[in-house]
């Protein structure tokens, strides 16, 4: 394993046993600007994990304002194009080789017809996709010109091909198709486009959208399956920044400079030096859809649903943006376009509609031809999303940004819950729809449907059993879920797929639904729109039900209790493992790279994600900051009063009285004693802080308890006339509190507003200097959010945010932690003695206590945001002074650590403050004189 540290002050490197950085091998990385020591080692970094390849992985930690978005499209993308330059190189040794018995001008003349072949075909397709960019530009300077328009009133209104304004056919629109379990209802389940109509299929394929066959180049002359990044992040306003850095650098061609052809090389200054970089985002029908009849319902899998049932071959409808043959033109000037503008989501819904097909199904067309692929969590992690995309990680690259959050990522993407109020809602909704259409079901659809029914029924009377049983949550017993009403002899796979096949749900809701337009009394009485699909809900939850039993668990929980409804309960589906989920990704990939701003500690990645891999198949990297070390101020504040070093040679700090000190533990964090201390010194901070101070407690429930504390009358406070310490806070800064079902956006603009606005004319000089925010570890606040400048000048961390171990969840992960651990060891050691469950135990641990770290470090990376910025971060719990938990702090962090601060007490916390910001203040002031 390759581990590689560097801290702000310099440019050192250290490393382990795994592939050197190779830093003296200068390597341009096009990186538009002059990149910082710790950019250069980051790039570096990532350039080697990736050249090393064979499933390599690197775990990249770079700070927030460092630049790693940028440090990472430079890395991977210089990579991409000197592989594909040595690609080419290869294939002319390969053809040299195949010929090595001929004569040398007949391998002279094989090498120079392969070089133009070569090098024809890249130069049509960069002069094809030259050609699409200024006709955008054209388009752009003309106010991006009249929105095409298709013919037919009803294809523009509804994008529907078919009839007009029409009564609704209830049996045509609503009824199940017939379904057997051998064809399902289209066709071959393997095919990611099983669901879509024969003809449609091949359609699909004229037009380069299937993925049965390949070629090596298409009629429109497009690169088919070139090796790929795929990028992923957790939110689509994170892909759109990335796409946006991705438009700034520029990168040499992917073709070696001898293959320009001599005509482009003799022109000079059109001898092409750069290639604009082609990227493709994809995503859900839900962000892509163009049919308003479609996109209106909502939810994504009502969309799903209603875009599938729409390419069925009975229906007497389709959707006109599909790609097909009319529009086969269309399809492959969208393909073009978007290869040639680097696009985000918006453009691609945009370019959908000006060419009128469909930007969901198009933008497959231009996977083959990308370099780059960007897409959000979940259509990467999910192998059946992989599967429907057309996506192929084999040989590939993946990069996964913000991967701090990746196993809780994985964890959420198969999570699923359902309600006893939404199974009640559901067996309403087949009630209705067995009345209507009950006659009219067939053979295995009359089956099928009563097992749905069946299922209904038993999950609903056992949740109906535990809501009357003492007790709010606990760990539910899956073999007893579905045992009454026969329900455990049902295949639940065979139940899923014709779920999913037949289109019950959408169908069963779209009737419901209908009915309920026509004021038919028979209907539910309760909400059954779109945008609470309760059929989908329980697919969704018995999908999760079929996971490997050993990786999950089902918990039950009661609901709080709202006023004029009946009680409620829930059952959901935890994931306690994402290994088996993410082996798919991490065994197909050429290299994996997890990037973020605050990885550390970086055990749990390795642990969970990569337990099988080798230390040298795995990289890991903490960068410096690029601030100077005089722009960061650490201090761990452990007790209020300075500590006494106790005799001998370990010279251990300890509180001179352990009353004083500060410990948010369990235990002790309702100490009204300690709370007030906690308020007094963060009183004393926001007198020497300017602008902005930010604190994070651990939950919200002790944001409120210590609230409550600091407004109550402090006994000890009758010199100052009963003033509370909430008072007082007030009266130095402007308070602001994160509450946990409040708008953070209204606060974040109030707290902003009263740092960032001048002060009232003739305002006295008692009046609050900035603000102070009390936010909570893990909320709104603590992550995507930027305290930059004035706005974070100093952030507070009061105590160490461990989740709560008595949940249910928490035993259960510990729990199969401890086992997989157990199971490890002891086929490690082929045995079970007292050291494999010791090890065991400390696995879990260390799983725990890195959740809670993780938490920590990103919150601390709020403030500093920039090169030019800067702040103090003050870490408020004894137990930060301990050097289990600060190994777990980023490097950058514990750089900046004001060294033995656990030990000065508040009284050393107040110098140190005041001399950093009065330091800030001067270095300001010589600025502008000098300037």
């Amino acid at each position: 394993m390759t581990t590689t540290h560097s801290d702000h002050e310099g440019d050192e490197r250290q490393s382990g046993n795994g592939p050197s950085l190779a830093v003296d091998e200068k390597i341009d990385f096009h990186h538009p600007f002059t990149p910082y020591d710790v950019q250069l080692q980051f790039m570096q970094t990532a350039y080697d994990v990736l050249e090393t390849g064979d499933g390599q992985v690197g775990i990249l930690e770079s700070p927030t304002g460092t630049g790693k978005s940028l440090s990472l499209i430079c890395a991977a993308l210089t990579w991409l194009r000197n592989h594909k330059r040595s690609q080419y190189e290869a294939t002319f040794s390969t053809v040299a080789e195949a010929m090595r018995c001929e004569p040398d001008w007949m391998v002279e003349t094989a090498l120079r017809r392969k070089r133009e072949e070569l090098s024809r075909k890249w130069e049509e397709r960069e002069a094809q996709l030259e050609k699409m960019r200024q006709r955008e530009r054209a388009m752009e300077e003309r106010g991006r010109g009249a929105k095409r328009q298709r013919l037919g009133d009803t294809e523009s209104s509804s994008g529907l091909r078919g009839k007009g304004t029409r009564e609704v056919d209830e049996e045509a629109e609503f009824l199940i198709h017939d379904w057997d379990e051998a064809g399902g209802v289209a066709g071959d389940e393997d095919d990611p486009l099983s669901q879509l109509s024969r003809e449609t299929r091949d359609l699909l394929e004229k037009v380069g959208l299937g993925f049965a066959k390949k070629s090596g180049l298409d009629e429109e002359g497009v690169v088919e399956d070139e090796i790929k990044i795929y990028y992923t992040s957790r939110t689509h306003s994170q892909l759109t920044q990335f796409i946006a850095e991705l438009r700034r650098p520029a990168f040499p061609p992917s073709i070696p400079p001898a293959l320009v052809s001599p005509n482009q090389a003799e022109e000079g200054d059109n001898k092409p030096d750069a290639e604009i970089v082609k990227q493709v985002p994809l995503s859900s029908r839900q962000k892509l859809c163009i049919n308003p009849s479609v996109s209106r319902l909502g939810s994504l899998s009502a969309i799903n649903d209603r875009c599938t049932e729409l390419q069925q071959s009975k229906s007497n409808q389709k959707c006109s943006f599909m790609p097909n043959a009319e529009n086969l033109k269309q399809t492959h000037q969208f393909r073009d376009t978007v290869l040639a503008r680097l696009p985000d989501i918006e453009d691609m819904h945009r370019i959908g509609k000006q060419l009128q097909v469909c930007p969901y199904y198009a933008s497959r067309t231009a996977i083959p031809g990308a370099e780059v692929i960007t897409l959000p969590y979940p259509l990467l992690l999910q192998k059946s999303a992989r599967e429907a995309l057309g996506i192929k990680l084999e040989g590939n690259v993946v990069i996964i940004d913000e991967a701090h959050n990746i196993m809780d990522a994985v964890a959420n993407v198969y999570a699923a819950e359902i309600r006893l109020s939404e199974l009640r809602r559901a067996r309403q909704m087949l009630g209705v729809y067995v009345r209507r259409f009950g006659k009219k079901l067939k053979g295995e659809n009359r089956v099928m449907v009563a097992q749905v029914g069946k299922v209904v029924e038993s999950l609903s009377e056992w949740l109906d059993g535990t809501l009357k049983v003492k007790g709010e949550q606990g760990i539910a017993d899956t073999n007893t879920l579905l045992k009454s009403r026969g329900a455990d002899q049902i295949n639940l796979y065979k139940l899923i797929r014709y779920i999913q096949e037949s289109k019950l749900a959408y169908k069963v809701e779209s009737y419901v639904s209908h009915t309920e337009e026509q004021g038919d009394s028979s209907a539910p009485q309760t909400k059954t729109s779109s945008s609470s699909p309760v059929l989908h809900t329980l697919v969704s939850f018995l999908t999760a039900l079929t996971n490997l039993s050993n990786e999950g668990r089902v918990f039950h929980e009661k609901l709080p209790f709202t006023p004029g409804t009946p009680p409620d309960i829930k059952l959901s589906y935890l994931l306690l493992s994402p290994t088996h989920a993410f082996s798919s990704i991490a065994a197909s990939a050429r290299a994996v790279i997890l990037a973020g701003g605050t990885m550390s500690p970086f055990e749990d990645y390795k642990a969970h994600l990569f337990p099988t891999l080798p230390p040298s198949k795995i990289t890991t990297l903490s960068c410096g900051h690029v601030i100077p070390a005089s722009n960061l101020c650490v201090w761990t504040l452990a007790s209020t009063r300075p500590a006494t070093t106790a005799a001998g040679p370990s010279s251990t700090i300890q509180a001179s009285n352990p009353a004083d000190a500060f410990e948010f533990s369990f235990q002790r964090r309702s100490d009204r004693a300690m709370v007030r201390q906690l308020g007094l010194a963060l009183l004393n901070m926001c007198a020497v802080v300017p602008d902005g101070v930010v604190v994070f407690f651990p939950s919200y429930g002790y944001l409120d308890e210590v609230v409550g504390i600091w407004q109550s009358p402090d006994p000890d406070s009758s010199s100052r006339g009963g003033e509370t310490i909430w008072a007082r806070l007030s009266a130095k800064k402007t308070v602001f509190r994160e509450s946990k079902g409040g708008s953070s956006d209204e606060v974040l603009q109030s707290y902003s507003q009263a740092i960032l606005s001048p002060p009232a004319e003739g305002a006295i000089k008692s009046t609050p200097r900035g603000a102070l925010l009390l936010s909570v570890v893990g909320g709104k606040m603590s992550e995507g959010i930027n305290f930059s400048d004035r706005l974070g000048r100093c952030v507070v961390i009061v105590g160490l945010p461990y989740p709560n171990i008595n949940s249910p969840e928490w035993k259960a992960r510990i729990e199969y932690i401890e086992a997989t651990a157990l199971s490890r060891a002891q086929a490690e050691t082929n045995g079970a003695g007292p050291q494999a469950q010791a090890a065991a135990k400390q696995a879990a641990r260390d799983f725990y206590e890195n959740a809670c770290m993780r938490a920590v470090n990103q919150s601390i990376g709020r403030a500093i945001r920039h090169q030019g910025d800067y702040a103090a971060i003050v870490l408020v719990d004894r137990r930060f002074g301990t050097e289990r938990i600060r190994g777990k702090l980023p490097a950058w962090i514990r750089g900046g650590m004001v060294e033995g601060s656990e030990g000065r007490g508040l009284q050393g916390l107040m110098g140190a403050l005041s001399g950093f910001f009065r330091g800030k203040r001067e270095s300001v002031g010589a600025g502008g004189a000098g300037g």
